[in-house]
């Protein structure tokens, strides 16, 4: 059972994520918060697998909350669910600690798929917020010029990861196993110096 937390100051959308995700059999909704400072008192009262964050709340904000959330409990994954998917909002999102960003107009499979990926520790982008990332940092220099520690697999495999794909995605794109993906994901990860995948994309487009 995947234990999920929901922040979102208005209401209506509130109830409406809970009452949706309450129908769903492996998600179990442990709290509700209306603010940033809630869902972070919320969180470390409940330490849920997974919490669902709106952005743009009074007081302390969305992108405040997922940093304090994701530095005391590393465990815990903050998918981020929000109206806004400019390149600000994204990059401080995911310099935050987010482990996915998705937004409003996402369909209720879509959300538990997200749900579920953050729960086993991929990072899951909506379509057209992986698209504005694969736009979003032009490089005037090649992948493996930025890390020279990488082998050219790993720098494709990289690359692939900063645009959003999971390893299954990348997988077929690049026509290898699952696992083969996963052991190079890992040796870029420790090549980078990074913590987990959303920090490894943070890196790439230099928001780490």
């Amino acid at each position: 059972m995947i234990r999920i937390l929901v922040a979102d100051d208005q209401a209506i959308i509130r109830d409406g994520l809970v009452t949706m995700l309450d129908l769903l059999p492996d998600i179990e909704v442990v709290g509700e918060a209306a603010d940033g400072a809630a869902a972070v008192e919320s969180a470390t009262r409940h330490r849920p697998d997974v919490v669902l964050m709106d952005l743009r709340m009074p007081g302390v904000g969305g992108t405040r909350a997922t940093a304090m959330i994701t530095a005391a409990l590393p465990s815990c994954a903050v998918l981020v669910l929000t109206t806004y998917a400019d390149d600000s909002s994204i990059s401080g999102a995911l310099a935050a600690g987010a482990r996915g960003y998705l937004t409003k107009d996402a369909t209720r499979d879509e959300l538990a798929a997200a749900i579920r990926s953050a729960a086993a520790g991929q990072v899951t982008f909506a379509r057209e917020v992986g698209e504005r990332l694969a736009r979003q940092f032009a490089p005037t220099r090649t992948t493996r010029e930025r890390f020279p520690d990488l082998t050219p697999r790993e720098a494709e495999v990289l690359e692939h990861v900063a645009a959003g794909r999971n390893n299954t995605q990348i997988a077929s794109t690049l026509y290898l196993s699952v696992a083969t993906v996963k052991s190079y994901t890992n040796d870029i990860y420790a090549k980078l110096g990074a913590r987990d995948r959303a920090h490894a994309i943070a890196i790439y487009h230099g928001d780490a």
